[in-house]
């Protein structure tokens, strides 16, 4: 009994992915996609400095 033959198979290998071919609707989605993005990422930037956009709520003093 030398090396593997008691123990696990060696796995096997896995296959290549094959790359997708996009047609116009898929590359006008993700088109659309990366401009929401940076749309978001401008937003994001510009309410950076006003605070937070929840207020929490009723706050409660803790007494009773």
């Amino acid at each position: 009994m030398s090396g593997r033959a008691g123990g696990k198979a060696k796995p096997l290998k896995a296959k290549k992915k094959v790359a997708n071919e996009l047609d116009e609707e898929d590359i006008a989605f993700q088109a659309k996609q990366k401009e929401d993005a940076a749309a978001m990422k401008a937003l994001a930037l510009k309410a950076a400095g006003k605070g937070p956009l929840v207020g929490g709520g009723i706050k409660k003093s803790g007494k009773k």
